[in-house]
This record gives structure tokens, C-alpha cells and sequence, in this order.
């Protein structure tokens, strides 16, 4: 019987796929929601990609909600260049998907988060792989929500190794370091999952080859989509070993936190644009002798992980 509460906040987004399709199927994961953020995408395609993917993956109970739809300081958004040749133009490795029957929710994604943590408490753990627009946004509504919520486990942000964006930035965090640095300075019980950990954890087309063997059209699809996000990585120069499975690992390290080895370190996020770290998750100094709120993942078993991410997306896509 699932454990679990889950909600994800996703930009999806090809890892945000794969992301999806592991709290899915694992049977410790009661996903109760997702909301839907900019990033990868625009927000309303990144709600309607996470519906056709919950209408392809059989879970078409699962409820998927708006978030916001650009940083907190802009008043609109334009997908990166570089997130199209890594995702495709539509997110989705430009895949057409069989449009899903379920509709998005009235409800705003910001008061799903809000009702949620105060319903569920400790027993509910929140995913962001996108930006952190929409935590921010909770927390200031509802300040209350950042000692109720069970754990927050985010993928973004790097602090041993450089940023994908700039040599301090990581993507996620970059599209709006304020509200980064907001979460990071206010939400208990955090986790962050950054490219530290995500950039060991690689998959290749001798796995896509696994599941597109399975016959199945969600094989196929998923088969599909990695696959065009492996190319993007070896044509990008990003990785000729494969592609890293970023916001997988944060969905698997938010139920077994033994994949990765953590240091408690309380952090900030830096954001003022005329200075060459803008961007960058760093220790923060004023909170050095406070109580530690956050961890940070530094390693990873990432045999272990990628073996049983392997297992988990056989089983659900075999169906």
C-alpha cells in the first residue's frame, strides 16, 4: 500500500516524463497531484504534456493543476532555445501524443500546494524539477506551509560542480533565482537534488532499446522520447555517454533517500543580476549557526539507482 503523498511540480520536459512515469508505478507512491510550472515549456503545454502522459501511462485519476506561468520578477516567459533542442519545440521530443480525456482543474496550483500541506502535513513530500516560482508563491500566501509540508526533495542547483547555464547557474534555478532563494531560505525540511548528483546517473540507448522491445505503445513513446534527449545531449556536446536522468533521481532520493549521501548545509541562492554569480546555490553564511533545514545531495549510488529506475519503468510500461 503506497506510503506516500506525492505531489510533482514539473515542467515537462523529457526527464519530467520519466520523472512522472516513476511515481507512477512505484508502489510506495500515492501521487496526488501535479502541478504544472514554465521552464522546459510553456505552462499550459507543460499541464496538457502531463496529461496525455497520465492518459498514456494509465493513471488518469491523477489531477493536474496550473501553476504559475513565469518568474517572480518578469511578466512573461519565452522558452530558452537551448530547452528546445534539448526537450523539442513542444517539450515532448515534439512527439504527438494521443490528447488525454481528463481536462486540467479549475483549482489553481499554488492553492493545491497550500490545501494539501495543511491536509496531509508530515505525510506529504513535494517534487519541483522546475523552477521554484510556485513554492515561492505558496510560502507567500501561506507562510504556515513551510514547517508543514513532510519534505520538499527539488532537482536544481549546483555547489560542487558548475552550473549547466553559467559556471555558478543551474537551469531550474536560474529561470528565477529569487523565488529559489526564497525557498531555500524559508522551507523546512529540504532536500536539493542538483546536478552534484544528476549528471552520474546516465541512461543510453542500449535501455531505451529495452523498453521499445516491450512492444508496447508506452514503450515505444518513452523509448522514443529518451532517445531524442540522448541525441540532444551527444549533438550539444553536453554528454557523448548518454543522458542524465535529473528529475528521475529527485523523484527517487524524495522516497528512498539512501540513493545519495547528503551533507546538512543551510542555503541561499544569489540574485542580483550585476554580479557573476548570479543564479548560484551556495552555502549561506548569516545561517551558518542556526539549525540546518537543508540537505544537500553530494553522491550518489547510481548503479543502484539506474537499476531499479530500469525495473520500475519495465513494469509500467509493459501494460
Amino acid at each position: 500500500m503506497a506510503s506516500t503523498k506525492m505531489i510533482l511540480d514539473l515542467d515537462t520536459g523529457i526527464d519530467d516524463a520519466l520523472a512522472l512515469a516513476l511515481a507512477v508505478c512505484d508502489p510506495r507512491v500515492d501521487l496526488i497531484g501535479v502541478i504544472a510550472s514554465y521552464g522546459n515549456t510553456l505552462v499550459e503545454t507543460s499541464a496538457q504534456n502531463t496529461l496525455n502522459l497520465l492518459h498514456l501511462l494509465g493513471a488518469t485519476d491523477v489531477p493536474v493543476y496550473l501553476g504559475e506561468s513565469h518568474s517572480s520578477t518578469t511578466e512573461n516567459f519565452n522558452v530558452m532555445p537551448i530547452s528546445k533542442s534539448i526537450h523539442g519545440d513542444n517539450g515532448i521530443a515534439n512527439l504527438l501524443l494521443k490528447p488525454a480525456t481528463r481536462t486540467i482543474e479549475q483549482t489553481s496550483g499554488i492553492q493545491f500546494l497550500i490545501d494539501m500541506a495543511h491536509k496531509y502535513q508530515d505525510a506529504l513530500v513535494y517534487v519541483p524539477t522546475g523552477p521554484l516560482t510556485n513554492m515561492s508563491k505558496a510560502l507567500e500566501i501561506d507562510p504556515k506551509i513551510a514547517n508543514l509540508i513532510g519534505n520538499t526533495t527539488l532537482m536544481g542547483g549546483a555547489l560542487t560542480v558548475p552550473g549547466n547555464v553559467t559556471p555558478f547557474t543551474e537551469a531550474n534555478i536560474n529561470q528565477d533565482p529569487e523565488a529559489a532563494d526564497h525557498v531555500f531560505t524559508t522551507q523546512e525540511n529540504l532536500t536539493m537534488v542538483g546536478l552534484d548528483v544528476t549528471l552520474r546517473t546516465l541512461l543510453t540507448k542500449n535501455e531505451t532499446q529495452q523498453w521499445r522491445d516491450l512492444g508496447t505503445q508506452a514503450g515505444i513513446t518513452y523509448a522514443d522520447l529518451m532517445d531524442f534527449y540522448i541525441d540532444a545531449y551527444d549533438q550539444l556536446n553536453i554528454d557523448h555517454h548518454g543522458a542524465a536522468l535529473h528529475d528521475p533521481l529527485a523523484v527517487a532520493v524524495a522516497i528512498d533517500p539512501s540513493y545519495v549521501v547528503t551533507i546538512p548545509l543551510n542555503m541561499h541562492v544569489t540574485f542580483d543580476e550585476t554580479t557573476k554569480d548570479y543564479g548560484r546555490t551556495i552555502g549561506d553564511k548569516a545561517r551558518l549557526l542556526e539549525p540546518t533545514t537543508t540537505k544537500i545531495a553530494v553522491s550518489v549510488n547510481s548503479q543502484r539507482f539506474v537499476r531499479d529506475f530500469m525495473d520500475f519503468m519495465v513494469a509500467v510500461l509493459k501494460d
